[in-house]
């Protein structure tokens, strides 16, 4: 039987396009245009837009699993037309090709930034609401949004699981990712200040192996959250600069400082092409979900993250075998 994975070319589609090639499974691979990540997989590629129906349709044909990667992921709020267009009208695309091309399940990955942090004191899981507006960044709300359409096609018999992982990290990031670009900016000393706040880390390896695990156990129309640790940005400099022996104390900025700044950015032309460090909505997206409960994925998929200080040491090796760290 085959699976499909649309995103293949992402983070996460990397590192799940070998997971399931591992266990054997025959893989079909939608690009929409860089497929950097796929070089020498033996596995089917097709080019597949989530804005393309029939392009959709022709790839699902014949798949037994979906597995919805495909995102716009930004933190500039300027994107948000494209930020809907892809991850709200792009997966209402997505339900109805796999209706209409007879897909057994589907796996759609949202966000954390999907998930309502109703108490900050307590204990993010699946009994939170998804996100509304004013509550999330416009990523999350775009995600949640997603979100609802694959829960009420569930409810009207498409079998679909979904899985909200928290800030993936790992190996196989070949853009690389935001956060591989934050990584990266903290070992090459382009970040001269920090701000407060953190985020839930999680290896993309362990997302993947969830998904695989979700696919053949997750129960229909059930959410699970795949999380990790929480570090905060300072933290993980220390961590970062302890693994690779590059250090550089960097003043931490008051979010009475950066917050206007972080509003300047976002306004600037120009930066939807660009990576801003610190936009509004990255402020807002480090500010929340400092508990994080993924006991049900434990449960139900066996889910059971590595160590983060073994994430990263595997994420620095594979950025140096890729020629990342060169000065």
């Amino acid at each position: 039987m085959k699976a499909a994975i649309t995103g293949a070319a992402g983070h996460l589609g990397a590192a799940l396009s070998r997971t399931l090639l591992a266990a054997g499974q025959n893989v079909r691979l939608l690009v929409h245009e860089d497929s950097r990540a796929l070089a020498g997989l033996e596995a089917e590629c097709v080019r597949a837009d989530l804005l393309d129906p029939d392009s959709l349709n022709r790839a699902f044909r014949g798949v037994r699993t979906v597995y919805h990667l495909a995102a716009c992921i930004s933190l500039v709020r300027r994107r948000a037309r494209s930020m809907r267009r892809v991850n709200l009208d792009g997966t209402g695309n997505v339900i109805r090709a796999c209706r209409e091309c007879s897909v057994e399940r589907l796996v759609h990955v949202s966000s954390i930034e999907a998930v309502s942090d109703l108490n900050p004191r307590q204990a993010t899981d699946e009994s939170n609401p998804l996100a509304g507006p004013g509550e999330t960044t416009m990523y999350g709300r775009t995600k949640a949004e997603a979100e609802r359409l694959v829960l009420e096609a569930a409810g009207g018999g498409l079998d679909a699981v979904i899985l909200t992982p928290t800030a993936m990290v790992g190996p196989y990031d070949f853009k690389p990712s935001h956060l591989g670009r934050a990584l990266l900016d903290l070992y090459h000393d382009r970040l001269p200040a920090l701000v407060p706040g953190g985020f839930n880390w999680v290896d993309v390896r362990d997302v993947a192996e969830a998904a695989l695990a979700a696919a053949g156990r997750g129960g229909s129309g059930e959410r699970y959250i795949l999380c990790g640790t929480w570090k905060s940005l300072s933290e993980m400099a220390s961590l970062v600069a302890r693994i690779t022996g590059r250090n550089r104390a960097r003043p931490l900025l008051p979010m009475w400082v950066a917050t206007p700044v972080a509003a300047l950015v976002g306004s600037l032309p120009g930066l939807g092409r660009r990576y801003p460090a610190f936009t509004a909505d990255a402020l807002l997206a480090i500010s929340k979900h400092r508990w994080i409960s993924c006991e049900k994925a434990a449960a139900q998929l066996g889910y059971d993250p590595r160590p983060l200080e073994q994430t990263l040491r595997d994420t620095f090796r594979w950025f140096g075998e890729q020629g990342f760290l060169a000065d």
